[in-house]
């Protein structure tokens, strides 16, 4: 058994670390999730959410992993009769696409190798053809420490293509990066909390556009868990259509009321500076997986370019400090290795770290 006394701290890209304060949000006495005492906290907590996201439009909390709000987005949004392209770049992206074809939906992957970028005119390419209803798109590889250009490529998207649905995974992105729902035109953008929100994993947030949700109006076989139009009509009382996980939206609510009073600019700038001094040392002892220009400012994968025993340095870390990073992910496990910095993680913290890392590998 876990020493539950003396957890772990982890940096590990998710779940990353918990402050005991977001914990104590957890221990919360519970509140009946119909009564008025839920709607308060449901209706402040999206409207947080929405200045968080920089929305107007639809922001449900889904009692699910992200990965249903896959499955979500394209049951609801994407006909049997229609064509989804999928930005692949990653592990998570390709996953995207294998879930859009377990839906029946026809699908169509845009491949790059990994740890390289999908630019706006491989998109503009495919979506000249005149085929796709909708496209999806990573917009922080988790796999690879890549940010997508999706600003650039959102901007391509209003000005060519303003009909073709775009959905977004911002799972290892939202709260870290710059995201303006908005004004990009996205129209179904999610991420689980247990990233740069800084909650343990058990909950959603996704952002809807209205669009999206007048197109699932028309798509049948949306199920009923993730049924987009279920989630409005619970909306409308401030509620969600199944029971909530409501320990967790108290701590949402309070991780949300301090991005707030930080403002978002301030925490997008803050999540930059841990990225510069990770990418600093990682390019000064190791390399960068990913071109710079793209690198991720909330997760770093580093190239393993010294061949490393990572698991052996992994394992001594936790050892002896009671701290955790990640190996690479699937195929790049021991070619590379990932540390978060993202949420409630410090540059203080980092430092302390990377010294542990240094002090291990010579």
């Amino acid at each position: 058994m876990p020493d539950w006394k003396n957890p772990p701290r982890l940096f590990i890209p998710g779940p990353v670390k918990v402050n005991d304060d977001v914990l104590k949000q957890l221990a919360r006495p519970t509140l009946g999730h119909r009564g008025k005492e839920y709607a308060m906290l449901h209706k402040e907590t999206v409207d947080m959410l929405k200045t968080i996201l920089f929305t107007q439009q639809n922001v449900f909390l889904s009692t699910s992993s992200a990965s249903g709000l896959w499955e979500a987005a394209i049951r609801n949004c994407v006909g049997f009769d229609e064509k989804v392209l999928c930005a692949c770049c990653g592990a998570f992206s390709d996953k995207w696409a294998d879930v859009a074809a377990s839906c029946g939906r026809q699908v169509e992957a845009l491949k790059v190798e990994w740890g390289r970028p999908t630019l706006p005119e491989m998109i503009d390419e495919k979506l000249a053809t005149g085929q796709f209803a909708a496209l999806t798109i990573v917009h922080n590889e988790t796999s690879t420490g890549l940010m997508n250009p999706v600003a650039d490529i959102s901007a391509m998207m209003k000005r060519k293509y303003p009909d073709v649905l775009i959905f977004v995974d911002s799972v290892s992105g939202m709260v870290g990066l710059p995201l303006k729902f908005d004004e990009w035109g996205w129209d179904v953008a999610f991420a689980s909390v247990q990233k740069a929100f800084a909650i343990p994993p058990g909950l959603t947030v996704a952002a809807v556009s209205h669009r999206a949700l007048d197109k699932s109006k028309k798509v049948p076989g949306r199920g009923y868990y993730f049924d987009f139009q279920e989630f409005a009509k619970a909306a409308e009382k401030n509620q969600t259509p199944t029971t909530p996980a409501i320990p967790h939206i108290m701590a949402l609510h309070y991780q949300c009321t301090k991005l707030v009073a930080e403002g978002m600019e301030n925490v997008w700038r803050r999540h930059k500076e841990m990225g510069d001094f990770v990418r600093d040392w990682a390019t000064r002892k190791f390399g960068l997986f990913c071109d710079p220009k793209y690198a991720s400012n909330t997760l770093t994968t580093v190239k393993n370019t010294r061949s490393i025993n990572v698991a052996e340095v992994i394992a001594a870390v936790q050892a002896k400090h009671n701290t955790a990073f990640g190996n690479g992910y699937k195929k790049l496990k021991e070619q590379t290795f990932r540390i978060a910095h993202m949420g409630d993680i410090s540059l203080g913290d980092l430092k302390e770290l990377l010294g542990w890392i240094d002090a291990e590998i010579g």
